[in-house]
C-alpha cells in the first residue's frame, strides 16, 4: 500500500457515517481540551483518498479529526493512501485500526503517573481511577468518575417544548460557565433537583418529568434578573467580581422588539465607525451611553 504524509485543513476531510469506535462524552471533551491546549493534533489519522470523487475519507481517527475541528485547529497532518480500495478493504482497515491496541503494564503506568506533579497535566493525561486503581494509594485528588456515586437522569421533551428548554438552559449555563468548564454535581444537589421536580409536579399537577422541569426553567427565567446580586453590590454600587455580567440581569430580558433593535444596531455601527467603541467589544457602547446619561443634569 502506498502511503504519504499530508498536511491540510481537517474540515476538508470526510468523516465516517458509521463508526464502530465510540468515545464517552467526557473523554471526547477532554480530547478537545487537550487539542485546544496543544494547538495541534499530535497523533495522525489515516485517510483514504478516493481519486474518482476527490473525497478524503477518514478511516481511522474520526474522533481526533472532529475534535481538532472543534478545538479550532486550522491544519493537521494525516497519513493518506490513494490506492483503489474496495469497500470491504476500507472496512477491514477501519476495524483493524480500532481493534489492535497495546496494553499498559499497571505497575509502570502507576509509576509514570505518580511522577506527574501538576494536577492539570494529570488531567491532560486522560487516565482515570478505574484504569490506575490508585484511589486508595494516591494523595492527589481523584480525577476519574469510576469511584463516584452518581445517577443519570434522562429527560425527553416534546418538540414544542424542546426549543424553549434549550434556550433557558443555554442562558442559565452562560451565567456561570464557559464551554471548557466541567461540572460535577454533589449527591446533595441531585437530591435538591429531585425535590424541586417533585415540588413543581405537585404545584402544577403534572406527572411528566420533562413538563415539571419546564416549570422549573420558566420559574428560573422569570427570576433570573435577581441574579444581579451575584455580581453587583447594591450598597456600594461596585461590582463584586471582575468577570462578565449577563445582560439578562441588567435588562430583565434577553430580547427586544426588532424596531428598537434596528435603532440600536444603527447606533452601534456609527459608534464603531467613529472609533468611540471597538468593533470586537460592542458592549462598551452600553457603558458609554450610561455614563453620558449619568453626567447629564436632570
Amino acid at each position: 500500500m502506498n502511503i504519504e504524509t499530508v498536511t491540510g485543513d481537517p474540515r476538508s476531510l470526510k468523516l465516517l457515517d458509521l463508526n464502530a469506535r465510540f468515545m464517552r462524552h467526557e473523554q471526547y471533551q477532554q480530547l478537545v481540551a487537550n487539542l485546544r491546549r496543544d494547538e495541534a493534533l499530535t497523533s495522525t489519522p489515516f485517510v483514504w483518498h478516493d481519486v474518482d470523487t476527490g473525497d478524503r475519507i477518514v478511516l481511522s481517527g474520526n474522533h481526533r479529526t472532529k475534535a481538532s475541528i472543534e478545538a479550532g485547529i486550522e491544519q493537521i497532518t494525516w497519513l493518506e493512501t490513494s490506492d483503489r480500495l474496495t469497500e470491504s478493504q476500507r472496512l477491514a482497515i477501519q476495524l483493524s485500526h480500532n481493534a489492535i491496541a497495546g496494553e499498559d503494564d499497571p505497575a509502570i503506568l502507576k509509576t509514570l503517573y505518580e511522577q506527574i506533579d501538576d494536577l492539570d497535566l494529570r488531567q491532560y493525561a486522560g487516565l482515570d481511577d478505574a484504569t490506575l486503581q490508585l484511589l486508595a494509594e494516591l494523595d492527589s485528588p481523584s480525577l476519574g468518575e469510576a469511584n463516584l456515586t452518581f445517577q443519570t437522569l434522562a429527560i425527553v421533551f416534546l418538540p414544542d417544548d424542546l426549543k424553549d428548554a434549550q434556550d433557558v438552559l443555554r442562558d442559565a449555563l452562560a451565567l456561570a460557565a464557559s464551554s471548557d468548564a466541567v461540572w460535577i454535581a454533589r449527591l446533595q444537589q441531585y437530591d435538591q433537583t429531585m425535590a424541586a421536580l417533585d415540588l413543581a409536579s405537585k404545584s402544577s399537577d403534572v406527572t411528566n418529568v420533562a413538563t415539571a422541569l419546564g416549570v422549573i426553567l420558566e420559574s428560573f427565567k422569570d427570576h433570573a434578573a435577581e441574579l444581579v446580586d451575584a455580581w453587583y453590590d447594591r450598597d456600594t454600587g461596585e461590582p463584586k467580581h471582575h468577570g462578565m455580567a449577563p445582560l439578562l440581569t441588567l435588562f430583565h430580558t434577553d430580547a427586544m422588539p426588532t424596531k428598537a433593535a434596528a435603532v440600536v444596531e444603527k447606533a452601534l455601527q456609527q459608534a464603531v465607525a467613529r472609533g468611540d467603541i471597538p468593533a470586537e467589544h460592542r458592549h462598551k457602547a452600553l457603558e458609554l451611553w450610561a455614563r453620558q446619561y449619568l453626567d447629564t443634569p436632570a
